[in-house]
Protein backbone atom coordinates (compact mmCIF):
# COMPACT_ATOMS: atom_id res chain seq x y z
CA UNK A 1 0.00 0.00 0.00
CA UNK A 2 0.95 3.68 -0.77
CA UNK A 3 1.76 6.24 2.03
CA UNK A 4 2.65 9.74 2.42
CA UNK A 5 4.36 10.69 5.90
CA UNK A 6 3.04 14.77 7.05
CA UNK A 7 5.14 17.21 8.78
CA UNK A 8 3.61 16.11 11.83
CA UNK A 9 4.86 11.89 11.36
CA UNK A 10 1.10 10.82 10.35
CA UNK A 11 0.48 8.26 7.40
CA UNK A 12 -1.60 9.13 4.84
CA UNK A 13 -3.06 6.08 2.42
CA UNK A 14 -3.74 6.88 -1.03
CA UNK A 15 -4.45 5.06 -4.14
CA UNK A 16 -2.96 6.03 -7.54
CA UNK A 17 -4.27 4.98 -10.83
CA UNK A 18 -4.12 5.65 -14.31
CA UNK A 19 -2.42 8.34 -16.25
CA UNK A 20 -2.61 11.77 -17.63
CA UNK A 21 -3.94 15.30 -16.03
CA UNK A 22 -4.34 13.74 -12.28
CA UNK A 23 -7.57 14.08 -10.30
CA UNK A 24 -7.50 14.15 -6.92
CA UNK A 25 -10.52 13.00 -5.02
CA UNK A 26 -11.22 13.81 -1.37
CA UNK A 27 -13.98 11.88 0.99
CA UNK A 28 -16.48 13.08 2.73
CA UNK A 29 -17.07 12.08 6.59
CA UNK A 30 -17.22 9.00 8.10
CA UNK A 31 -15.66 7.56 4.64
CA UNK A 32 -12.83 7.06 3.36
CA UNK A 33 -10.86 6.86 -0.64
CA UNK A 34 -12.86 3.85 -1.22
CA UNK A 35 -16.02 5.84 -1.54
CA UNK A 36 -14.67 7.05 -4.79
CA UNK A 37 -13.93 3.75 -6.44
CA UNK A 38 -16.62 4.47 -9.14
CA UNK A 39 -15.05 7.92 -9.95
CA UNK A 40 -11.40 6.87 -9.81
CA UNK A 41 -12.46 3.95 -12.41
CA UNK A 42 -14.30 5.85 -14.46
CA UNK A 43 -11.47 8.87 -15.10
CA UNK A 44 -8.64 6.55 -15.33
CA UNK A 45 -10.46 4.27 -18.06
CA UNK A 46 -10.51 8.20 -19.50
CA UNK A 47 -7.52 9.21 -19.49
CA UNK A 48 -7.03 10.69 -16.72
CA UNK A 49 -4.94 9.96 -13.84
CA UNK A 50 -7.42 9.28 -10.50
CA UNK A 51 -5.80 9.76 -7.06
CA UNK A 52 -7.41 9.33 -3.42
CA UNK A 53 -6.67 9.26 0.25
CA UNK A 54 -7.88 8.22 3.48
CA UNK A 55 -8.01 11.40 5.64
CA UNK A 56 -6.28 11.25 9.27
CA UNK A 57 -8.33 9.18 11.59
CA UNK A 58 -10.12 7.24 8.57
CA UNK A 59 -9.66 4.11 6.69
CA UNK A 60 -6.21 3.33 6.74
CA UNK A 61 -4.25 6.06 7.30
CA UNK A 62 -2.85 6.86 10.98
CA UNK A 63 -5.19 7.57 13.68
CA UNK A 64 -3.77 10.12 15.95
CA UNK A 65 -5.35 11.06 18.98
CA UNK A 66 -6.05 15.05 17.66
CA UNK A 67 -5.45 17.20 14.67
CA UNK A 68 -9.07 16.98 13.46
CA UNK A 69 -9.34 20.26 12.20
CA UNK A 70 -9.42 21.76 8.34
CA UNK A 71 -6.22 23.64 8.67
CA UNK A 72 -4.51 20.25 9.93
CA UNK A 73 -6.34 18.53 6.95
CA UNK A 74 -5.60 21.09 4.65
CA UNK A 75 -2.12 20.81 5.26
CA UNK A 76 -2.34 16.78 4.83
CA UNK A 77 -3.84 17.26 1.76
CA UNK A 78 -1.02 19.74 0.59
CA UNK A 79 1.63 17.23 2.32
CA UNK A 80 0.12 14.45 -0.20
CA UNK A 81 0.03 17.06 -3.43
CA UNK A 82 3.04 18.06 -2.32
CA UNK A 83 4.78 13.70 -2.24
CA UNK A 84 2.99 13.30 -5.62
CA UNK A 85 4.24 16.65 -7.33
CA UNK A 86 0.95 17.50 -8.47
CA UNK A 87 0.37 19.65 -10.96
CA UNK A 88 -2.49 20.72 -13.17
CA UNK A 89 -4.67 18.61 -10.91
CA UNK A 90 -9.02 18.84 -10.45
CA UNK A 91 -9.56 18.21 -6.55
CA UNK A 92 -13.03 16.78 -6.54
CA UNK A 93 -14.67 16.72 -2.98
CA UNK A 94 -17.70 15.44 -1.35
CA UNK A 95 -19.16 16.39 1.95
CA UNK A 96 -16.87 17.17 4.67
CA UNK A 97 -14.07 17.16 2.35
CA UNK A 98 -15.08 19.99 0.20
CA UNK A 99 -14.02 22.00 3.79
CA UNK A 100 -10.64 19.92 2.91
CA UNK A 101 -10.31 21.25 -0.62
CA UNK A 102 -11.66 25.13 0.82
CA UNK A 103 -8.67 25.58 3.52
CA UNK A 104 -6.24 23.75 1.17
CA UNK A 105 -7.01 26.73 -1.16
CA UNK A 106 -7.74 29.33 1.47
CA UNK A 107 -4.05 27.89 2.78
CA UNK A 108 -2.16 27.39 -0.21
CA UNK A 109 -3.72 29.09 -3.10
CA UNK A 110 -3.91 27.36 -6.81
CA UNK A 111 -0.54 27.19 -7.94
CA UNK A 112 -1.13 23.30 -8.41
CA UNK A 113 -4.98 23.50 -8.99
CA UNK A 114 -6.60 23.83 -12.38
CA UNK A 115 -10.08 22.74 -11.42
CA UNK A 116 -12.34 22.34 -8.47
CA UNK A 117 -15.52 20.31 -7.55
CA UNK A 118 -17.60 20.81 -4.49
CA UNK A 119 -20.26 17.58 -4.40
CA UNK A 120 -22.69 18.14 -1.37
CA UNK A 121 -20.32 19.91 0.14
CA UNK A 122 -20.40 21.65 3.59
CA UNK A 123 -18.86 25.02 2.96
CA UNK A 124 -19.53 27.94 3.66
CA UNK A 125 -20.48 26.92 6.85
CA UNK A 126 -23.11 23.89 8.30
CA UNK A 127 -24.73 25.44 11.79
CA UNK A 128 -27.25 27.54 12.21
CA UNK A 129 -26.76 31.06 13.32
CA UNK A 130 -28.42 34.03 12.82
CA UNK A 131 -26.87 35.22 9.62
CA UNK A 132 -26.91 31.55 8.44
CA UNK A 133 -30.44 30.71 9.30
CA UNK A 134 -31.17 27.85 6.76
CA UNK A 135 -28.08 25.96 8.51
CA UNK A 136 -28.70 22.79 10.96
CA UNK A 137 -29.71 23.68 14.14
CA UNK A 138 -26.19 22.90 16.48
CA UNK A 139 -28.57 20.07 18.53
CA UNK A 140 -28.36 17.54 16.03
CA UNK A 141 -24.63 18.03 15.90
CA UNK A 142 -25.10 17.38 19.56
CA UNK A 143 -27.44 14.24 18.90
CA UNK A 144 -24.87 12.88 15.79
CA UNK A 145 -21.64 13.07 18.74
CA UNK A 146 -23.72 10.84 21.38
CA UNK A 147 -24.84 8.67 18.72
CA UNK A 148 -21.54 7.67 18.27
CA UNK A 149 -20.45 6.99 21.63
CA UNK A 150 -23.33 5.63 22.76
CA UNK A 151 -22.90 2.68 20.15
CA UNK A 152 -21.48 4.03 16.97
CA UNK A 153 -22.21 0.77 14.80
CA UNK A 154 -25.51 0.67 15.01
CA UNK A 155 -25.92 4.27 14.65
CA UNK A 156 -24.02 3.92 11.61
CA UNK A 157 -26.61 1.73 10.31
CA UNK A 158 -28.83 4.27 10.87
CA UNK A 159 -27.31 7.52 9.59
CA UNK A 160 -26.83 5.42 6.22
CA UNK A 161 -30.59 5.91 5.18
CA UNK A 162 -31.00 9.74 5.14
CA UNK A 163 -27.27 9.69 3.89
CA UNK A 164 -28.38 8.18 1.05
CA UNK A 165 -32.11 9.30 1.47
CA UNK A 166 -33.24 5.68 1.18
CA UNK A 167 -36.04 6.69 3.31
CA UNK A 168 -37.99 7.99 0.27
CA UNK A 169 -40.69 6.53 -2.11
CA UNK A 170 -38.78 5.13 -5.13
CA UNK A 171 -35.50 5.65 -4.13
CA UNK A 172 -32.91 3.52 -6.10
CA UNK A 173 -30.54 2.55 -2.83
CA UNK A 174 -29.13 -0.95 -2.69
CA UNK A 175 -28.17 -2.69 0.75
CA UNK A 176 -24.88 -2.46 -0.88
CA UNK A 177 -24.66 0.96 -0.66
CA UNK A 178 -25.64 0.98 3.18
CA UNK A 179 -23.39 -1.28 3.65
CA UNK A 180 -20.82 0.23 2.26
CA UNK A 181 -21.59 3.12 4.30
CA UNK A 182 -21.14 1.08 7.31
CA UNK A 183 -18.20 -0.67 6.45
CA UNK A 184 -16.14 2.57 5.86
CA UNK A 185 -17.65 3.84 8.97
CA UNK A 186 -15.95 1.44 11.13
CA UNK A 187 -12.74 2.07 9.77
CA UNK A 188 -12.91 5.67 10.87
CA UNK A 189 -11.70 6.07 14.49
CA UNK A 190 -14.20 7.01 17.57
CA UNK A 191 -11.74 10.01 18.36
CA UNK A 192 -11.93 11.55 14.61
CA UNK A 193 -15.76 10.98 14.24
CA UNK A 194 -16.78 13.16 17.63
CA UNK A 195 -14.01 15.65 16.81
CA UNK A 196 -14.64 16.06 12.74
CA UNK A 197 -18.89 16.97 14.04
CA UNK A 198 -17.55 19.80 15.47
CA UNK A 199 -15.03 20.93 12.71
CA UNK A 200 -17.59 20.38 9.95
CA UNK A 201 -20.03 21.89 11.70
CA UNK A 202 -18.66 25.14 12.91
CA UNK A 203 -15.96 25.79 10.38
CA UNK A 204 -17.04 28.28 8.04
CA UNK A 205 -14.99 28.38 4.91
CA UNK A 206 -16.75 32.01 3.22
CA UNK A 207 -13.00 33.39 3.15
CA UNK A 208 -11.28 30.64 1.50
CA UNK A 209 -14.32 30.29 -1.13
CA UNK A 210 -13.52 33.99 -2.18
CA UNK A 211 -10.20 32.91 -2.91
CA UNK A 212 -11.38 30.71 -5.37
CA UNK A 213 -10.06 31.58 -8.99
CA UNK A 214 -9.81 28.46 -11.52
CA UNK A 215 -13.10 27.14 -13.13
CA UNK A 216 -15.49 25.29 -10.28
CA UNK A 217 -18.26 22.91 -10.97
CA UNK A 218 -20.73 22.74 -7.52
CA UNK A 219 -23.05 20.01 -7.67
CA UNK A 220 -25.56 19.18 -5.05
CA UNK A 221 -29.00 16.93 -4.48
CA UNK A 222 -32.34 19.11 -3.57
CA UNK A 223 -32.69 16.34 -1.31
CA UNK A 224 -30.01 16.40 0.65
CA UNK A 225 -30.55 15.12 4.40
CA UNK A 226 -27.00 15.43 5.52
CA UNK A 227 -26.13 18.99 3.95
CA UNK A 228 -29.06 20.96 2.91
CA UNK A 229 -28.33 22.76 -0.22
CA UNK A 230 -29.64 26.35 0.85
CA UNK A 231 -27.06 26.64 3.80
CA UNK A 232 -24.07 25.19 1.72
CA UNK A 233 -24.10 24.73 -1.86
CA UNK A 234 -26.51 27.85 -3.70
CA UNK A 235 -24.60 29.98 -1.01
CA UNK A 236 -21.50 28.75 -2.15
CA UNK A 237 -22.25 28.70 -5.90
CA UNK A 238 -22.71 32.46 -5.35
CA UNK A 239 -19.75 33.05 -3.35
CA UNK A 240 -17.25 31.60 -6.18
CA UNK A 241 -16.21 33.84 -8.66
CA UNK A 242 -17.71 32.49 -11.71
CA UNK A 243 -18.89 28.75 -9.95
CA UNK A 244 -21.02 26.42 -12.53
CA UNK A 245 -24.29 25.02 -10.50
CA UNK A 246 -25.81 22.03 -10.87
CA UNK A 247 -28.72 20.50 -8.49
CA UNK A 248 -29.84 17.08 -9.15
CA UNK A 249 -33.73 16.53 -8.26
CA UNK A 250 -33.89 14.61 -5.86
CA UNK A 251 -30.12 13.65 -5.23
CA UNK A 252 -29.23 12.65 -1.98
CA UNK A 253 -25.99 13.04 -0.30
CA UNK A 254 -24.73 10.11 -1.78
CA UNK A 255 -25.21 10.93 -4.99
CA UNK A 256 -21.59 9.49 -5.70
CA UNK A 257 -22.53 5.85 -4.59
CA UNK A 258 -26.64 5.75 -5.59
CA UNK A 259 -27.82 4.06 -9.06
CA UNK A 260 -28.72 6.42 -11.16
CA UNK A 261 -27.13 9.53 -9.70
CA UNK A 262 -23.86 8.17 -10.06
CA UNK A 263 -23.84 8.10 -13.43
CA UNK A 264 -25.16 11.14 -14.18
CA UNK A 265 -22.20 12.94 -12.07
CA UNK A 266 -19.15 10.83 -13.87
CA UNK A 267 -20.49 12.13 -16.95
CA UNK A 268 -20.94 15.57 -15.77
CA UNK A 269 -16.98 15.18 -13.71
CA UNK A 270 -15.69 13.63 -17.40
CA UNK A 271 -17.33 17.08 -19.20
CA UNK A 272 -16.05 19.41 -16.70
CA UNK A 273 -12.47 17.71 -16.89
CA UNK A 274 -12.13 17.52 -20.43
CA UNK A 275 -13.86 21.25 -20.72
Amino acid sequence: MSFVTTRDGNEIFYKDWGGGRPVLFIHGWPLNADAWEDQMMCVAANGFRGIAHDRRGHGRSTQPWDGYDFDTFADDLHDLIEHLDLRDVSLVAHSMGGGELARYIGRHGTGRVSKAVLLSAIPPLMIQTEANPEGVPAEVFDRIRAGILAERSQFWKDAAEGFFSANRPGNKVTQGNKDAFWFMAMHESIKAGVDCVGAFAETDFTEDLKKFDVPTLVVHGDDDQIVPIDATGRKSAKIIPGATFKVYEGGSHGIAMVPGDKEKFNQDLLAFLKS
